[in-house]
């Protein structure tokens, strides 16, 4: 049995996959045996103080130091680890990687916007939809947002922007951006008719479940304005409370909805699918690609 393992160091949470690898037909398939979701919010650190500090390197070098105890119990042969927006922007980001490298001898790598798109791209969730249609492939996370247009289930265009929920939260998202993304987008959507959405990410993973909609079906724009007027009509502590929604999901759960929102808008999309699979999954596909293929 072949066991890969995902790492995802995101600007909210860092989660360990690891996934049971199998052969069927000729072609590779992979069951998530783990899923293992730490919130470590690196993303108030590098976003306001553009440095992490001393206490979250600290935390997060424990957790590493944890998923590579997990990852020899469960004799993972192959992983990769990546970090994002957050670790992009940190000053000390590499020397964080040097210590987790001594401490861990876990390699991680802190990946540009392009290769984080590409990487969620490697789900392929595209196959599994009408290949007539074009769609817009929203990944929001807690400091950038991917985006790419695909037109016959082939990317024709993708860019991440600096806009993600943390970074709204701490009021570092610039008016400029929303601008530039927007442009991007009205450019690149603008030759297509009835464009339908993709969300990944865990909070549209949330909302998709608080929406009960069946697997496979997708949400409507109505549905998501109303969960947002809904979640935005409770406090802080009544999302946490009232909806038990997870504490490092409450908070960021509002802005990710605006997000979504915004950009639904501006393309008149009116439908989103939300096939519940995110970055951890990208890197476990782009293993087997690269490893098996």
């Amino acid at each position: 049995m072949l066991r890969y393992a995902a790492i995802d160091i995101g600007s909210n949470a860092v989660r360990l996959l690891i996934a049971d690898i199998s052969k069927q037909d000729g072609l590779y398939k992979y069951k998530k045996n783990t899923l293992i979701r730490v919130p470590l919010r690196l993303g108030d650190d590098a976003f306001l103080d553009q440095n992490i500090s001393p206490k979250k390197a600290g935390d997060l070098v424990k957790t590493m130091a944890a998923f590579k105890n997990l990852m020899d119990v469960y004799h993972v042969t192959e992983y990769l680890a990546c970090a994002t927006s957050a670790m992009r922007e940190a000053a000390n980001g590499q020397e964080i990687v040097k210590l987790i490298k001594e401490e861990t001898s876990l390699t991680l790598e802190i990946i540009e916007g392009q290769r984080e798109a590409n990487i969620i791209y490697a789900n392929h969730i595209e196959k599994d939809l009408d290949q007539n249609k074009t769609y817009l492939y929203i990944d929001v996370g807690g400091g950038s947002t991917e985006l790419s247009v695909f037109v016959n289930g082939v990317p024709e265009a993708s860019k991440s922007f600096n806009i993600g929920t943390i970074r709204m939260l701490d009021n570092q998202d610039k008016e400029e951006t929303w601008e530039e993304m927007k442009t991007w987008v009205k450019d690149n959507t603008k030759a297509y008719k009835h464009l339908a959405g993709i969300g990944t990410g865990g909070n549209i993973n949330k909302i998709f479940r608080m929406a009960e909609e069946k697997d496979g079906a997708p949400m409507s724009l109505q549905k998501l304005n109303s969960l947002y007027n809904r979640l935005t009509s409770y406090s802080l502590k009544e999302r946490i409370h009232v909806l038990g929604l997870n504490p490092d999901r409450a908070d960021v759960i509002i802005p990710a909805c605006e997000i979504y929102l915004t950009l639904m808008k501006w393309t008149g999309i009116k439908q989103i699918y939300v096939p519940k699979v995110g970055m951890a999954d990208g890197i476990i596909n782009l293993l087997i690609e690269e490893k098996l293929y």
